[in-house]
């Protein structure tokens, strides 16, 4: 058996462990970042100097600070307890942005528009039904 979750990697808590709210604790903040997932925005490449605790961001290509550097493109930065942590998004995973007013989807390769993602979605259907 895995010792986290298979879709949120949420770790799970060992027979007999000690300090099992430390586990408690890691996978309440990890989902505090991922369900309802609400990010600053999608575009900033500048690690912000001061960022409020529960800020999200999905990291775009050319991202830069002491930090962000090292993280993947396309993966959430996730400011808690005063540290960066990266998640690695899912397919399938959905984000409203705030600087831009829009909603983005993962397709397991990047981040896109929902809206066009949408709608190839139901060109590949019209496709499909009527061949």
């Amino acid at each position: 058996m895995s010792d986290q979750s298979s879709n949120l990697q949420l770790p799970y808590l060992a027979q007999g462990q000690a300090q099992k709210h430390v586990t408690v604790n890691e996978s309440l903040l990890r989902l505090d970042a991922v369900v309802q997932l609400s990010a600053v925005s999608a575009t900033t490449t500048a690690e912000p100097g001061a960022p409020s605790d529960g800020q999200v961001y999905l990291l775009p290509a050319g991202k830069t600070g002491a930090h962000w550097a090292a993280m993947s493109s396309d993966a959430l930065a996730y400011y808690r307890d005063g540290a960066w942590e990266e998640i690695a998004p899912r397919e399938g995973w959905i984000a409203y942005i705030k600087d831009t007013d829009t909603v983005l989807a993962y397709s397991g390769s990047g981040w896109a528009s929902l809206r066009s993602t949408l709608a190839a979605a139901a060109d590949t259907a019209v496709v499909h039904n009527t061949g």
